[in-house]
């Protein structure tokens, strides 16, 4: 091992929850220690470590001979300044793989074994290619209920855990799959109103067109510091926030980080992802939502109620109050898809306007009213009233206002995108089906969720009446590439089958 000493550079990279080093390939370093492109060091200053994965460079301008490159995340964790001297040394390789290849030749994990491979990917000892392997290997249907529960808890115990000293800390989480879907932004400032505490900490958009953090970004600031956080809730009562900031179950979001490129949402991993967020968060009672329809992620009851199973026996096990409603996922909810669009549905909503969208009213007055039953002083039966009477004295618009001054308005700019195309029934009928993950598609090439202005704008739903010609959506973008490739995925498919009533998919939902 070598103990040469290096100068830390830092090198203005985001490399997305993963640590990466730079090394000049002329380094004496490099050449007397055997290191390898993409092999894991140990970098070392002043009593402060981090692992990270090695990049080699022949471009003197990124590194030099006698210096280490640290990319932002790298060099944050070290936590040295600029200059400073570090040694580098290779890293041994993480014991608990030989769980992860146990798992792929298809062996039963133990609790041990998921509590040694989260550690060893809470401490960056996995790159990239390592979480891919763990994640392939625990997706589809190859986690038991026992395992599940084993993963969840180990993910649980990765990071740091909120406690909110009260007896009922309320949270919903929807499982995603339906574009526009944004009920949170509504759930949260009315069930707040009421009085129960809600901090809602979301993740950003995984294979979506927009997450619950990308669309609340467009009002206010939802990177806070945990301090701030907990001040917030304990003034209003809840928060719209970013879960990322706050250490909780962080193995969660670096496996996200993984997820998200290869498109992977299996459905263990789903489960394990959401209740350990959701118990770090310090939740007590959880509403989960999981919509059932052709297009969504779950496409018949029978699967929506093995689901649920899964959801109740970890969450049982795991000592949370959790129940789950079972929606209508036939079509996008609401108008909008991507994050302005559906950030001026939920304002429509909150202001009471006449035009807002219905489904997005009716299905967030739903949810809020499920958890206000969770209120002991409240009777079964009566939560949807209750919601219902808090949005329209206009009581929830107020609570919204005082969560988005809270945590840091923004200049509130509600116009989608400069470049539009509008897509136009090829034939007269009644709208018979809108493909879920076809609209996701069009609004993710758009631009959305990153670009905040890009995405879908539904003007027809299911059972509209339409003539040829007429107006189906409009997509929006900024930028050239990305609207020639969102217009000519819709010119492959719209998405919409247009043909007569009773072809029209019944929802198995009574809604």
């Amino acid at each position: 091992m070598s103990n040469d000493n290096l100068q830390i550079r830092r090198i203005a990279i985001d490399t997305y929850h993963e640590n990466v080093a730079y090394l000049h390939r002329e380094c004496g370093i490099y050449r007397a220690e055997g290191f390898q492109a993409l092999s894991k060091i140990l970098v070392s200053a002043n009593g402060s470590k981090v692992l990270a994965v090695l990049n080699v460079v022949d471009d003197s301008s990124i590194v030099l001979p006698g210096e280490l490159g640290l990319s932002e995340q790298a060099f944050q964790q070290l936590n040295a300044d600029e200059g400073s001297l570090v040694t580098v040394n290779h890293a041994e390789h993480p014991k608990s793989m030989d769980a992860v290849r146990r798992k792929i030749n298809g062996e039963r994990l133990s609790q041990d074994d998921f509590n040694s491979i989260t550690k060893d990917i809470a401490e960056a000892r996995y790159s990239k290619m390592e979480m891919a392997a763990f994640l392939v290997a625990t997706g589809q249907n190859n986690l038991d209920r026992d395992e599940l529960f084993f993963l969840t808890r180990a993910m649980l115990q990765s990071g740091d855990k909120m406690n909110w000293h009260e007896s009922l800390v309320a949270d919903k989480h929807c499982i995603g799959g339906i574009p526009g879907n944004r009920t949170s932004m509504l759930v949260v400032p009315i069930v707040a109103a009421h009085g129960m505490l809600i901090p809602k900490t979301s993740s950003r958009a995984i294979t979506s067109p927009a997450g619950t953090a990308d669309t609340m970004e467009v009002l206010a600031e939802v990177n806070l510091a945990p301090d701030q956080l907990h001040d917030i809730v304990r003034q209003e009562r809840g928060c719209l926030a970013w879960g990322g900031t706050a250490r909780l179950a962080p193995v969660d979001d670096m496996l996200i980080s993984v997820e998200r490129p290869l498109g992977i949402d299996s459905q263990g991993q789903m489960v394990a992802s959401i209740l350990s967020k959701k118990l770090a968060a310090g939740s007590t009672h959880l509403l989960i939502d999981i919509p059932v329809g052709p297009t969504a992620k779950v496409r018949h009851m029978n699967q929506a109620l093995a689901l649920r199973k899964l959801f109740e026996f970890v969450g049982d096990r795991l000592n949370i109050h959790l129940e789950v409603m079972i929606t209508d996922g036939r079509q996008p909810i609401g108008r909008g898809i991507g994050p302005i669009l559906e950030a001026r549905d939920v304002m429509q909503v909150l202001h009471n306007e006449p035009d807002a969208p219905f489904d997005l009213r009716q299905k967030s007055l739903q949810l809020a009213g499920r958890i206000i039953e969770f209120d002991p002083d409240v009777r079964g039966g009566q939560g949807y009233a209750i919601a219902r009477d808090i949005l329209e004295s206009g009581r929830a618009g107020a609570k919204m206002n005082a969560l988005i001054r809270a945590q840091g308005a923004k200049i509130i700019d509600l116009h989608p995108g400069s470049l539009c195309h509008e897509v136009v029934a090829d034939s007269t009928g009644i709208v018979t089906s809108i493909d879920n993950f076809q609209m996701a598609k069009i609004a993710g090439l758009a631009g959305a969720p990153k670009i905040k202005k890009a995405g879908v704008d539904l003007l027809k739903k299911l059972g509209s009446p339409v003539e040829k010609g007429e107006i189906l959506y409009r997509i929006y973008a900024e930028y050239q590439t990305d609207f020639k490739f969102a217009k000519e995925m819709a010119a492959q498919n719209s998405g919409y089958t247009i043909g007569s009533e009773e072809q029209i998919i019944k929802s198995l939902i009574a809604f």
